[in-house]
């Protein structure tokens, strides 16, 4: 069982960079998430997870300039136009708002109380119904709820992930999502992934191996080690239109159809892949060797 892709998302909800090697420590990939954009009306941090409002991001991509060091590292902005922009521009923002059509900060520190909002899209089965009520903070004109939550309840704090440091998903879990559904677009990018896994025969042909791994740790051949905490629960970006991949609701459907996991205290979600902590530094690499343990 080895590695098979690697990713940063240096920018929130923007598309990220494939990498052949990184490091990872316990905030994850260095420069992942490093960046958000900020929305200057509300305060909220800005995810495609609201596509009326912020679907646009998915349009941008960012790519670190140079390896991370410990700080936030210059980030390069390619726009939909395919204009070419930087984290350190002096004009950044005002660039960003003008092509999001809503005002905007990019920033590298998450503000005090940051938190992002999520749309439930009319689709059964994706969160437990009192989570959605009990987090719901206003209706988009569809009708449809939207749920406000903390970032990085999960991670070391202050940071952008909406959970967990470390997002991994095996090529088992992706090769049964094309079995159950062949016509839907099931792409790792639409997951959003830092870690793809090549393995299925040896977890006993498991249809989403994932879920048995809580509890357990990966550990890489390039010494770092990461404990699964839970399944990763998914949403309705995964079902947007990104890069060269189109819209497909399915994606999320089969989803929670087939793969409702029971995560104690949380409820029952519809999930594929894990997150994970990272609980020892080291190297990453395609191709490299791993465990489960």
């Amino acid at each position: 069982m080895a590695v098979t892709a690697l990713y940063r998302y240096p920018v929130k909800s923007m598309l990220g960079e494939r990498l052949e090697r990184c490091r990872i420590d316990e905030r994850g990939v260095p420069g992942d998430r490093a960046y958000a954009l900020v929305d200057v009306e509300t305060g909220t941090v800005a995810t495609a997870k609201v596509p009326r409002r912020w679907g646009a991001l998915l349009g941008f991509s960012a790519r670190c300039v140079g390896e991370p060091n410990g700080e936030p590292p210059p980030v390069e902005i390619t726009f939909p136009d395919g204009s070419v922009h930087h984290s350190d521009d002096e004009d950044i923002d005002a660039a960003l708002s003008a092509a999001i059509g809503r005002e905007v900060r990019l920033t590298a520190t998450p503000p005090e109380g940051a938190a992002f909002e999520e749309v439930w899209p009319d689709i059964d089965g994706l969160a437990p119904e009192a989570v959605i009520a009990g987090t719901r903070v206003r209706d988009e004109d569809t009708g449809e709820p939207v749920s406000r939550f903390d970032l990085a309840a999960m991670a070391p704090q202050p940071a952008f992930f909406d959970l967990a440091v470390l997002h991994v998903i095996t090529t088992a879990t992706l090769r049964r999502l094309r079995e159950l559904a062949p016509g839907a677009t099931f792409d790792e990018r639409r997951y959003r992934p830092n870690v793809v896994l090549d393995g299925g025969a040896a977890d006993g042909g498991a249809d989403f191996v994932e879920n048995g791994w809580v509890g357990r740790e990966i550990a890489f051949a390039g010494g770092a080690t990461a404990t699964v905490s839970i399944p990763t629960m998914r949403c309705v970006m995964t079902t947007l239109a990104q890069g060269d991949l189109p819209r497909d609701p399915d994606t999320l459907r089969i989803v929670a159809k087939h793969n409702r996991v029971e995560i104690p205290g949380l409820g029952t979600w519809a999930c594929a892949g894990a997150y994970a902590d990272v609980t020892s530094p080291g190297e990453l690499a395609v191709g490299a060797p791993y465990q489960v343990r």
